[in-house]
């Protein structure tokens, strides 16, 4: 992840802050929770929460004592910022290389930790539809090496995903890509 943005943001906590609010900007927490998931004082997220919520990057509510953060969705940087970090993580080069040489991709989730913006090192992918495993094998090896990242796949067919989906609905997962109805 440090590639792109390191050169940019010399902060590893803001990076950090970054891919986990515009990634899947879908979630919110806390300050606690971002320390102990970063490993990191609570200070010095804080200094770095209150410094994207002053540039209105990132807004707060407060819930009783707590202050929850999430993403400005309404922020004029907002979609290039959630570009930004996709590319960062590889996930627009497996998808881009899945659609463009690998079958009848329908769907394609993110699920688990990188759906909810944790950075682990290890992308988990649903794909829906007929997919060359072989060569999806292959792509998936190649990007792994590039975006520095494990990946790993879960390939179904449409009915398949139907029996799975009351399964999945307890797990974080976003919408990667998805075929036009022709």
């Amino acid at each position: 992840m440090e590639n792109l943005f390191s050169g940019l943001i010399s902060s590893k906590t803001r990076i950090k802050l970054l891919t986990r609010f515009f990634f899947n900007p879908e979630t919110s927490s806390y300050l606690r929770e971002l320390a102990k998931e970063f490993n990191v004082s609570t200070n010095s997220v804080r200094e770095e929460l209150n410094q994207l919520t002053q540039t209105s990057l990132l807004k707060s509510q407060k819930n009783g004592r707590q202050i929850k953060y999430m993403a400005n969705r309404k922020h004029p940087l907002f979609p290039e910022l959630k570009a930004m970090v996709s590319k960062v993580m590889g996930i627009d080069q497996v998808i881009d290389g899945i659609v463009n040489r690998l079958g009848h991709l329908e769907k394609a989730f993110l699920i688990d930790d990188y759906a909810e913006g944790k950075d682990t090192g290890i992308l988990d992918l649903l794909l829906v539809g007929d997919i060359d495993q072989y060569h999806l094998n292959d792509l998936s090896r190649k990007t792994e090496q590039y975006i520095k990242r494990k990946i790993r796949l879960l390939v179904v067919s449409s009915d398949e995903y139907k029996e799975l989906l009351p399964k999945l609905r307890d797990r974080p997962r976003v919408l990667l890509w998805e075929a036009k109805e022709e």
